[in-house]
């Protein structure tokens, strides 16, 4: 599947004018069957420094931004994978590939696959499709429009339709949870 997204970036032009200075996207991630993410923006600090140069999404890889940063992303969650040994597997792939700071335990996989926790408030919108919102001890529906809050606590993600979910999110540094 080919993904089709533009991310301008505005700025100071060389005679200090605002203008556009990228309308490309970079840092994408992909693993067909299973996510598309796309880092669109990251920051080191907070509050942001706009003087800083340069495309600010090539960070690399890590699922957080670093302490005191900032990521915006946009991510396709595709249909849940029906084999479960195979979900945890490629779970477990996908949390090593992005330096998951706290692995899931044996309890958070037998919930869900998914199931992580990061020390972030993350602010995610979903703009299409519907997703389920998996907590410790509950679950909600999330269609087009919702906004989801997560204050560093664990959560995971089940699509369980036959379409695919698109959100976007913004993680911000916090401290961890006790």
């Amino acid at each position: 599947m080919e993904y089709r997204y533009k991310r301008v970036v505005v700025g100071r032009n060389g005679e200090g004018k605002s203008a556009v200075l990228s309308a490309t996207g970079t840092n994408v991630q992909h693993e067909a069957g299973h996510y598309y993410r796309a880092t669109l923006w990251s920051t080191d600090e907070i509050p942001v420094d706009n003087s800083i140069e340069g495309d600010r999404a090539n960070i690399g890889v890590k699922r957080e931004p670093p302490f005191g940063g900032s990521l915006v992303r946009v991510l396709e969650l595709q249909p849940d994978e029906p084999d479960r040994e195979k979900a945890i597997a490629r779970m477990k792939a996908t949390n090593e590939r992005f330096a998951q700071k706290y692995p899931p335990t044996a309890e958070d996989l037998a919930r869900h696959p998914s199931m992580h926790r990061t020390d972030t408030l993350d602010i995610i919108f979903v703009f299409r499709g519907e997703i389920y919102l998996i907590t410790d001890v509950e679950e909600i529906l999330c269609s087009p429009g919702d906004c989801i809050i997560i204050r560093g606590t664990n959560h995971g993600w089940s699509v369980r339709g036959t379409e695919p979910c698109m959100c976007m999110g913004v993680m911000l540094s916090a401290h961890p949870l006790g």
